[in-house]
Parts: structure tokens; sequence; C-alpha cells
């Protein structure tokens, strides 16, 4: 018998046009996970207030993402899957869906469920956990999977940021670019509201009190902002960026109660403090997309040059690269 391995990202709009973004962002936001306020106050906020204003304005920030061959975080992922079912071999039959919107995980499970596996890994494609993430995938499969009358041995990976291939990887793609020529660095994860990342500590005492930014534990090692932290750090030692010379920071934040420091505020302040150059790491993401591309590679672009910066390089995800599908392999061996 095979072994089904599953590969999850977030998600795309089918197209740049505002009728499939709306789609798009009507199934990601009604996510309970992503936006955690009481359910009728969710539904009318975004159904009536920002799927309507967000979703013309977001087709416009999609088409300068799209390619010829279509959403690069749908390209790279197929490509992935290609490569890791190649090394995987015949045992190993590999699949890909998205979160939300196609390839859904409604359709791709249902595929899966008369393959009769011997046993499914499912890899949510996010190197450190996350409620509105991880949480959200791990919680969309077993619901889906619940209703299966065979339910086969299912292993979900929790979070991979301090794996070895996942940091090698990031390591492989700055050496395009020479460290040292560059004024300062920062590692940019995504944002996520302070009250999810605080949920985490069952103690109910916020992450400035679990030192989060500081240590990893046993009791924060699902704390979003710590394995972020702890990200910069083991690759802060793999590179040799003295701690003086990076920033961790967090972007695409909706509101002034996300985690800070604020990605866009250090890209204005390493400007007025005269730094002409920055290179950006956006370790949080394994697939070129919305947030690095154009956040990181236009938008803060355009203001660190408005403050008397220069240039700000990104270092491209890991996307398809060999290194990567190499430490996917390794990480479905080991589970298997």
């Amino acid at each position: 018998m095979k072994t089904g391995v599953l590969l999850v990202n977030l998600g795309t709009p089918d197209s740049p046009s505002v009728k499939d973004v709306r789609k798009y962002l009507f199934e990601f936001l009604n996510d309970p996970r992503v936006i955690d306020i009481p359910s009728v106050i969710r539904f009318f906020l975004v159904n009536f207030i920002i799927v309507p204003f967000r979703a013309p304005k977001s087709a416009e920030i999609y088409k300068m993402l799209w390619t010829e061959k279509g959403s690069p975080i749908l390209i790279f992922g197929e490509s992935v899957k290609e490569k890791l079912q190649k090394e995987l071999g015949e045992n190993y039959e590999v699949e890909l869906a998205m979160r939300y919107q196609n390839p859904s995980l409604d359709d791709v499970l249902a595929r899966m469920r008369v393959k009769n596996y011997r046993k499914i890994i499912v890899i949510p494609l996010f190197p450190q956990y996350a409620s509105a993430t991880t949480g959200s995938v791990i919680e969309k499969v077993m619901k889906i999977v619940s209703r299966w009358w065979v339910i086969p041995e299912i292993k979900f990976i929790g979070q991979f940021f301090d794996n070895e291939g996942y940091l090698n990887t990031i390591a492989e793609q700055s050496k395009k670019y020479k460290l040292s020529e560059y004024d300062h660095i920062l590692f940019s994860f995504h944002g996520l509201p302070e009250r999810q990342v605080d949920k985490v500590h069952f103690d109910g005492k916020p992450c400035s009190d679990h030192k989060c930014d500081e240590v990893l534990t046993d009791e924060n090692i699902y704390c979003y902002k710590a394995t972020c932290y702890a990200t910069a750090r083991l690759l802060a030692k793999k590179l040799n960026i003295h701690i003086d010379k990076y920033t961790v920071c967090f972007q695409s934040r909706l509101d002034k109660k996300w985690l800070k420091p604020f990605s866009d505020e250090v890209v204005i302040e390493q400007a007025k403090k005269g730094a002409k150059k920055l290179l950006v790491f956006s370790p949080a993401f394994v697939a070129d997309c919305l947030e690095t591309t154009v956040e990181i590679g236009i938008e803060y672009q355009k203001l660190f040059e408005q403050h008397g910066g220069e240039k700000v390089q990104l270092v491209e995800s890991l996307n398809d690269h060999p290194m990567w599908v190499t430490a996917l392999k390794e990480i479905v061996l080991k589970e298997n």
C-alpha cells in the first residue's frame, strides 16, 4: 500500500479579476481562525465592509503579481509537487491543495479517499505554526476526513522552522547577494494580531511575560512570535550575521494591535538612519507571493526611496529550489 503526501498552502484567487479575488477573500476572511471575533460581527464586517471595498484594490495588486502562467504560489506549488513525487518514487503519491480556493482540500481529499492509502502525511506549508494558517489547515482536513468510513493513519507536520533543509535552502538563496554590502538585514515575517498569538499561552499571560522574543521553550514552542524570533536566530547563526546587523519585524498588519515592530516602519527608520541598502528575508513564506514580491519588493522599495534609501533587495523564497524539495523528502521519510 502506498503513502499519500498532501502539501497544503494558503491559497490564491483563480485569476486577478475582481470577481475571483472577491471569492477568495470571502472564503479566507470568513474563517473564524483568521478573524477570531463573534460570528455575527465577522459576517457583517467581512461581507458588507471588508470584501466589497477590498476586492477591487486587491485585484489591482494581484495583477502586479500575476504571470503568464498564473499565480506564482500555485505555479511553484505544482512544481514542488512534481519534483517531490520524482524524489519519493512509486511508493508515494503527492498531492497539492490550497486551504482557500483551488485546488480545494475538498476535491483533493475526495480523490485521496478512494486510493486506500496506508498512511497520509499532511504538510501545511507554513514553517512557523499559527492558528490562522497551520491550525486552519489541520482543522479543515480533520473535518473532511471525519466523514470518511475508513480513516487511515494520518500524520500532521505542525511546523518546521528549525528543519535544517528549510534553513539551508534560505541560506542558499541568499548566496546570490553579498551580505556585507548591505547596511542592515530584515527578517520580515507575516504579522498576526497580538491577541491571537497570546492565546497560545495557557496561563493567560501575554508573550511579553514569556520572553518569546528571547527564548524558545517547551511552553512557547507553538507561539508564532517565539518561533519567528527563533527562526531569525538560527538563520543569523548560519549566515554569521551579528545581532546588531539585523531586525526581526512583521508585515501586512491591519491595525496597531498586531505584532511589532512593523516592517514598513523599520524600513523607514533605517532610511532615516542613513542606510542605503537593505536585504530582506521572508522566512514565513515558502513561495514568493503578494506579500514578498509586491509588498516587500515594490511597496517597501518605494518607502525606502521616499526617505533617502536606495535599494531594498528581497531574498527569494524557497519556491521550487532542489534543496527545498530534498528537505520535504526528508520530512516525509522521517514520518514514514
